[in-house]
């Protein structure tokens, strides 16, 4: 059984609010046939304004720990849950390259957020290719996200 037959079996849904993946992890679950059933959709919030008018992080939040921080990410994930009605939101916010790091947030540095109605967690992540490596890696550990959460409500 597929986390994704989890879903649809419990009749959970799922949203996810994008920066440095650019849509990545959207288009990896919508190329799963059936994924109408359990996918609510996306935003692709790469700027700032964006991340406050759509998915309403708090100014604050990016102003004192930046775009690129696990606050940020946290926050994503509720503000597109919240948006699109979702059970799950997943969020990514990060620094794909081959410019944009410094020496506190180098490139690679990803942070990646799950939220549900009862709890947000993020996890934090420094992957070390080029860009398109970098998104590849930020999505592929958003969905291991997702499938460690299913995992753990599966027999629930």
């Amino acid at each position: 059984m597929t986390i994704w037959d989890v879903l649809r079996d419990k009749g959970l849904s799922i949203a996810t609010a994008e920066s440095c993946t650019g849509g990545l992890v959207s288009h990896l679950i919508t190329n799963v046939p059936g994924s109408s059933d359990y996918y609510r959709g996306g935003v692709i919030a790469y700027t700032n304004e964006v991340k406050e008018a759509i998915l309403h992080v708090p100014r604050e939040i990016i102003e004192e720990m930046g775009a690129v921080s696990g606050a940020c990410a946290m926050a994503m994930a509720e503000g597109v849950r919240n948006l699109l009605r979702s059970d799950i939101g997943i969020a990514t916010t990060g620094i794909a390259g081959p410019t944009g790091g410094t020496p506190d947030k180098p490139v690679g540095l990803v942070y990646i957020a799950l939220a549900t109605k009862d709890n947000v967690y993020h996890e934090r992540y420094i992957f070390h290719e080029d860009r398109e490596g970098n998104k590849a890696r930020a999505a592929e550990a958003a969905l291991e996200m997702l499938r460690r959460h299913i995992l753990s409500i599966r027999g629930s």
